[in-house]
């Protein structure tokens, strides 16, 4: 499908647009389940024991202990606050897709509060309990950010950050949920401070992985001066392909050649280890591989 004329006037938000707008049912679906699944997380695993890791949700269980507020509606009130300030300061296509997560997310933290009563956890080790909350929490968020919306609250204030005090979302977003995370630490104490950091550790290694998916190739980038030799072991020996890139030294400003290869996982240590042997003096780089595709 043709997502924009190569004659016309490149518009980005037009190509993002189309892109999102693609398999919108399968898009709908994974939000919902995500938005499940990390409110099934905060009410068995973290509201229970006092666990702030950061959002909207570590606010209102700081709120609930200091004014015995229901989560669901401090929840409700900063994400209510936070679609009003984006929509005065942030762009309708930024807003838009906070605007729902932030309706529906209060619901479903109140909608699936009564199932912690029904699961016994009985003597489980809290540490054990923060493992399985991060994983389902961070499958959750995964599934959320793959379809291009959020579910809303904080992260308005970090896309704030990031555009007018051109701080990267990332670094907003680790300032943000931080100062939240401290904040718990003085009114739950410093073992529960530990919990939320090994939690959000945790949360965030497995929503990379629903987002990347898991790496099982290697990306090579070697330069040596046995160029020849090494690409025939990858082409020959290996039967991979390998491109040839002109490059040029930062430092002596040197014309030299750069070999890119991606190899299979299981292969790399073989590689690396003939790279070593073959020319003591390559220097390589060698970074994960999550999706190759084209080529001949």
């Amino acid at each position: 499908m043709k997502i924009f004329n190569h004659n016309s006037k490149l518009n980005t938000q037009e190509i993002i647009d189309k892109i999102t707008n693609q398999n919108i049912t399968l898009k709908y679906t994974s939000f919902i389940v995500g938005l499940f699944l990390i409110s099934l997380a905060f009410n068995i695993f973290y509201s229970p024991y006092n666990i702030v890791t950061g959002g909207a949700s570590g606010i209102s269980i700081i709120f609930r202990e200091l004014i015995n507020i229901n989560p669901s509606i401090t929840i409700g009130i900063v994400s209510l606050i936070a679609i009003i300030i984006s929509f005065l300061f942030l762009e309708w296509h930024t807003t838009k897709k906070t605007l729902v997560g932030s309706i529906l997310f209060p619901i479903f933290v109140e909608g699936t509060a009564f199932i912690s009563n029904y699961i016994d956890i009985g003597n489980t080790s809290i540490l054990l309990l923060m493992i399985y909350g991060g994983v389902l929490t961070g499958i959750g968020n995964g599934l959320i950010l793959k379809t291009g919306f959020t579910n809303g609250g904080l992260i308005v204030f970090a896309q704030i950050m990031h555009k007018y005090l051109k701080i990267s979302l990332g670094k907003a977003n680790l300032i943000i949920n931080s100062t939240i995370v401290i904040l718990g630490s003085f009114i739950f104490g410093i073992p529960n401070l530990l919990y939320a950091i090994i939690t959000n550790l945790i949360m965030s290694y497995f929503t990379d992985r629903i987002l990347l998916g898991i790496s099982d190739s290697k990306t090579f980038y070697i330069i040596t001066e046995k160029e020849e030799i090494i690409k025939e072991f990858i082409i020959n020996k290996l039967h991979h392909s390998a491109v040839i890139i002109n490059s040029q030294g930062g430092y002596k400003n040197q014309k030299q050649k750069t070999i890119m290869s991606v190899i299979p996982t299981k292969e790399y240590f073989i590689v690396k280890e003939v790279i070593q042997e073959l020319d003591p003096q390559a220097f390589f780089l060698i970074t994960d591989a999550y999706e190759v595709e084209g080529g001949s």
